[in-house]
C-alpha cells in the first residue's frame, strides 16, 4: 500500500517511515513530484491536517495523509500550540522557537508540556482522524542533538532525557507521533487494505 504524506518536512518522513509496517509506503510530497507549500492557516491541530491532506488529495486524487504537531505548554495556556513552528516568527529557525520558549518559561516552576499530534487520513476519500499525546516537562536548556523541532528541551514522562538526547529507536518508546501512527495502521489493518 501507497500513502501519499503530505509534508515538506523529511524529519517527519525519517520518523514516520520508521514507525509503520513494511507493508505500507510512504511517499513525500518531493518523491511525488508535488512542489508545493501547503498553509496552515486554521488554529487547531486537526483542521490544519484535514487542510494538508484535502489539498493533496484534490492535486492527486489518491490516497494521502498528513499530521500537524504542536507543543502545548500547561503554564504558557496551551502556547505554543498550533504556531508551535512559528513561535519565534514565520521563518524562526529551531533554536529561535526554543530560544523564545525558554526566555517565556525562565522564571516559571511549572514545566509541564505536552506533544500533541494529530493525523488526517483520506482514504478511498473518506477522512479519519488519529491522535497521539506525550506528557512531558520542559528542561530548563537544550540538551541532544538529535530530533527536530523543539526535541532538545522536551523531557518525556518516565525519561530523565530529552528527546534530543534519545535515539529515533528510544523516541519511539515516547513519541506523540508514533501513538497516532499506531492508530492509522491499526486502522488501515482493520480495513484490510494492506
Amino acid at each position: 500500500m501507497e500513502l501519499i504524506f503530505a509534508t515538506n518536512n523529511p524529519n517527519k518522513v525519517k520518523e514516520i517511515q520508521h514507525i509503520l509496517p513494511a507493508g505500507i509506503k510512504v511517499v513525500s510530497l518531493k518523491e511525488g513530484g508535488i512542489n508545493i507549500d501547503i498553509p496552515e492557516p486554521h488554529d487547531t491541530l486537526q483542521a490544519n491536517a484535514s487542510e494538508k491532506s484535502s489539498v493533496i488529495h484534490r492535486l492527486t486524487g489518491k490516497d494521502c495523509f498528513s499530521e500537524d504537531t504542536g507543543l502545548e505548554v500547561t503554564a504558557l495556556n496551551g502556547a505554543p500550540g498550533v504556531k508551535s513552528a512559528r513561535y519565534a516568527g514565520e521563518n524562526a529557525s529551531n533554536e529561535q522557537n526554543i530560544g523564545k520558549l525558554l526566555e517565556e518559561m525562565n522564571t516559571l516552576s511549572d514545566r509541564r508540556a505536552r506533544f500533541r499530534t494529530v493525523i488526517s487520513l483520506i482514504l478511498a476519500g473518506r477522512e479519519y482522524f488519529f491522535e497521539g499525546i506525550c506528557n512531558g516537562t520542559i528542561s530548563r536548556e537544550p540538551a541532544g542533538t538529535n530530533g527536530f523541532g523543539y526535541d532538545p528541551v522536551f523531557i518525556p514522562d518516565g525519561s530523565q532525557r530529552t528527546f534530543g538526547e534519545m535515539s529515533l529507536e528510544e523516541k519511539k518508546a515516547f513519541s506523540h507521533r508514533r501513538k497516532a501512527t499506531d492508530q492509522l495502521v491499526d486502522f488501515l489493518l482493520s480495513q484490510a487494505t494492506i
